[in-house]
């Protein structure tokens, strides 16, 4: 079932102030860490697919998390990952870190070839529409994935490409 009411739930698995997340973060900033979690990220789709966004393999450190839909922009088939998500407002913000790797990841893409997508969080799903961030906005987005997490912190330093920021609104339906 598709929800059709304005906002977004924040659903978060724990705290992100316990000593534990504190440590899983310190340990996800580093690259070490970043390969652990991306041979995870395989695993953690398969579990947040099977439970619709219930359950994560990634949990409980307090990041919330979301399942992005999105069509191919080569395979026009649909491809549905794992991401951190940020309220804002009425507005998701997600953010195309790919763990600090040289290449954007495919889901960003995706989201700009095709900006029509579906968001599904705690078992209920969104239909949205992305928009790239830019400028200030861009900045102002970034910055509060930095804030939110440590290992975002250190992600811009891996690499020399701009990470893609991307508001998600609620689209009505029809």
């Amino acid at each position: 079932m598709v929800e059709q009411a304005r906002g977004f739930p924040d659903v978060r698995w724990g705290r992100s102030d316990t000593g534990v997340a504190r440590v899983v973060q310190r340990a996800a900033a580093t690259a070490i860490g970043s390969r652990v979690i991306r041979s995870i990220v395989p695993f953690d789709r398969w579990l947040l697919t099977r439970t619709k966004g219930r359950v994560t393999a990634l949990g409980p450190f307090g990041s919330p998390l979301l399942l992005l839909t999105v069509r191919g922009a080569s395979s026009g088939l649909e491809r549905t990952t794992p991401l951190v998500y940020l309220l804002d407002g009425e507005r998701i913000l997600v953010v195309g870190s790919n763990f600090g790797q040289q290449r954007h990841p495919a889901w960003s893409t995706n989201l700009l070839a095709n900006p029509e997508a579906t968001v599904t969080i705690a078992g209920t799903a969104y239909r949205v529409h992305a928009e790239v961030l830019e400028g200030d906005e861009r900045q102002r987005g970034w910055r509060a994935f930095e804030e939110a997490a440590r290992p975002y912190r250190v992600y811009g330093d891996r690499t020399d490409r701009t990470f893609r920021v991307f508001a998600l609104s609620r689209r009505e339906e029809g």
